[in-house]
């Protein structure tokens, strides 16, 4: 059987133009998946596919780093808890990990482990000392936390967006392998968290009894685990077939171990399950054995597992390493290979975005991959459409990966019908008949219309109430398309004026009293928003949730980032040279910031947004740390000798600094390594105070 063996544009072949259009369609489309998986627990694709869509946002930001999105999938985990439960701040972030899909890849993770901790010993005399590892078998579950105080369970959440979870202690409360009281001494403060799961054999007499009851039944055991777990009623929890296996902590008021390993033995003497497969790995050679013989026998353990996860085993070499924005650098996942299979492709469909991308989507035969069944697949784009060339009535080749709509990996040619046609990317807005345009240098077509086409209005509209912006309750997408398709708001304002005066929604069709009354419940809550959910709710190109949160940080009022904004369309200005030295933005964010503050309408909807009643409050500030440094705004230049540049960012940003990319009068402090540059002679010339290596290693207590 031949197949079409072309692929997405090769990523040494990508302009910055191509790449950063790329980068901005992988965020959109990774985080349309997260929700699908962490909130709705109703994954679209299998986890292959899904992985090597971050494998190509990965390898594209390595390639051009100054075109990392603050809403990249690289600084994100999971997505926004859902409704129904209490949030819960978790006390230290649920991260996520960084993958590895070859032998390679994790000979790269161990090589990046030495290279960080190099002088250290036995490292600094030894270059290619083994490390040693935990190897664990990656669940695929529901993450959780679980909090003990005096031995006793006192809470328990979700991971959520990793910040911010959902209160499931009631339920936990009914799991048997969550103890209510710790069996040995513990301390005083003590968080366990790990996977809650479903064995296959239980998910399938589950299924059986909702099959017998006329119940809809669970996809796979995952979503059988999510779904049993985010019960509102904890009687229902109770009945369903829930383990939890224990890996790893949070908070806590003394330290546990001096090893990853010796902690896991601690969870098993205070009483938690830890998975029996779990190893201390002296070597990458003995690592990558445990990976093979688990992938062969996978399907006899008796649950479902995607792969192995690799932890340093020293809980000082793990402190030394520390975090990147969504994961620790001393751990990787080693997923197992993707399944594929075959269906038909019976249509291409043309979704327009709210930013007016135009994306087309495969609308295939119905088919099972991995678990979970798929009709339809992303196509990226019209270029991937002609480099695969995929023509309706193809039998196709499908990959699905995690939380992401499944992609065509490629075409079986010898099964074409003789009268497949290569399909003509429509250069027409579907939704409004506005020219489609592709910009020089850019891989998105884009509808012109704005605001007038409705399937932007639409879409900003629902991006606008979604749960991680306004996060209004009951106002889904076919409400919002009706009542703009009937006049009854327009823009964002009208929500608001409509909750006031919903005389319109009498007696409309599925609009009774009480859903009147809960709907403007529902926006009267939403009336005051922290200013970081108003950014991200503004839809502006390439801010996400994590930008958002870096803007409001920074500028801490509205008013504040208004003028900034405004200001800062002189790119020759220091306004504009503040926006862009904020450690994670860049001059592409940037640009798009100005260019939206820059439109009047935008401006105009910000105006109708206060003049309705709302108001934005400054953002939760981060917790305060006891440091020298806490709140002040460093630069790191040169070549340091005790550690790398990396690592010092990530021990200003424990301390509680800002790290910034660039000098200017606002910076409190600049580090000045060997051969510094133009940034150590910019913070003379505005007398910023400097300080060398040894100086700021006493300032911090590192000396």
């Amino acid at each position: 059987m031949k197949t079409d063996p072309t692929s997405p544009a090769p990523i040494e072949a990508l302009t910055i133009e191509e790449a950063a259009a790329e980068l901005e369609r992988l965020a959109a489309e990774i985080a349309h998946h997260d929700r699908r998986y962490h909130q709705e627990d109703a994954p679209e694709i299998s986890d292959a596919a899904y992985d090597q869509l971050r494998r190509r946002n990965d390898a594209i930001e390595a390639r051009f780093p100054e075109l990392v999105r603050e809403d990249s999938p690289s600084r994100r985990v999971g997505a926004a808890p859902g409704q129904g439960f209490r949030k819960v701040r978790h006390s230290r972030p649920m991260l996520s990990l960084d993958n590895a899909f070859s032998d390679a890849d994790v000979i790269a993770f161990f090589t990046s482990v030495r290279q960080f901790l190099r002088k250290d010993e036995p490292f600094r005399s030894q270059p290619d000392a083994p490390i040693a590892v935990v190897a664990e078998p990656k669940i695929d579950g529901l993450s959780a936390t679980l909090r003990y105080e005096g031995g006793r369970f006192v809470l328990g959440a979700t991971r959520g967006d990793g910040e911010v979870g959902e209160d499931v202690t009631a339920n936990l409360r009914t799991l048997r392998d969550v103890p209510q009281q710790l069996a040995d001494p513990a301390p005083a403060v003590l968080e366990i968290r790990g996977e809650v799961y479903m064995t296959r054999a239980d998910f399938f007499a589950l299924n059986q009894r909702r099959m017998a009851a006329e119940e809809p039944i669970f996809a796979n055991p995952r979503n059988g685990a999510a779904g049993s777990l985010r019960q509102l009623d904890p009687t229902i929890t109770a009945e369903r077939p829930l383990r939890f296996f224990a890996y790893a902590w949070g908070e806590t008021s003394e330290e546990i171990a001096d090893t990853h390993s010796g902690a896991l033995e601690r969870m098993r003497g205070w009483g938690f399950q830890v998975n029996p497969e779990t190893r201390r790995c002296a070597s990458i050679e003995e690592a990558l054995e445990l990976h093979r013989s688990l992938a062969g026998r996978r399907a006899d353990l008796g649950y479902d597992i995607d792969g192995v996860v690799y932890k340093v085993d020293s809980l000082a070499f793990q402190a030394r390493l520390g975090f990147v924005t969504r994961a620790p650098r001393w751990a990787i996942a080693h997923k197992f290979p993707a399944e594929q299979a075959q269906t038909r492709l019976n249509a291409i469909t043309i979704q327009v975005g709210r930013t007016g991308a135009l994306t087309p989507v495969a609308e295939l035969e119905p088919v099972t991959v991995g678990g979970v069944v798929v009709s339809r697949a992303t196509l990226h784009n019209e270029d991937e459409i002609q480099r695969k060339d995929v023509r309706v009535g193809d039998q196709v080749v499908l990959q699905r990966a995690g939380d992401v709509i499944p992609q065509i990996v490629s075409v079986v040619l010898d099964r074409r019908p003789p009268d497949a046609e290569p399909f003509r990317f429509p250069d027409i807005c579907p939704a409004c008949g506005s020219h489609a345009v592709r910009e020089p240098g850019e891989v998105v077509r884009r509808c012109t219309g704005g605001l007038i086409c409705p399937a932007q209005a639409v879409e900003r509209l629902r991006h606008f109430v979604s749960r991680n912006a306004f996060d209004i309750d009951g106002l889904g997408e076919k409400h919002i398309a009706a009542f703009r398709a009937d006049g009854l708001i327009h823009g964002p304002a009208d929500i608001f004026r409509l909750a006031e005066d919903p005389a319109p929604l009498v007696g409309r069709e599925g609009w009774k009293e009480t859903s009147i009354a809960n709907l403007q419940r529902a926006v009267r809550a939403r009336r005051q928003v922290p200013l970081d959910r108003f950014i991200y709710a503004l839809g502006i190109r390439q801010v996400g949730e994590a930008t958002a949160r870096l803007l409001a940080r920074n500028y801490e009022t509205l008013d504040a980032f208004r003028s900034a904004m405004v200001a800062a369309a002189d790119e020759a200005g220091e306004a504009f040279h503040d926006l862009d030295s904020i450690s994670g933005i860049g001059a592409s964010v940037a640009r798009d910031i100005v260019q939206f503050f820059a439109e009047p309408h935008n401006q105009q909807v910000v105006d109708d947004l206060l003049a309705a009643g709302v108001t934005v409050t400054a953002v939760a500030a981060p917790r305060q740390v006891a440091s020298p440094i806490a709140g002040k705004t460093v630069v790191i230049t040169g070549e340091l000798e005790r550690m790398t540049r990396r690592e010092a960012k990530a021990r200003a940003e424990a301390l509680g600094a800002k790290v910034a990319e660039s000098v200017s009068k606002k910076t409190d402090l600049v580090v000045v390594g060997a051969s510094p540059g133009s940034k150590a002679t910019k913070a003379r010339e505005l007398g910023v105070r400097t300080l060398d290596e040894a100086e700021w290693l006493a300032l911090i207590g590192d000396a």
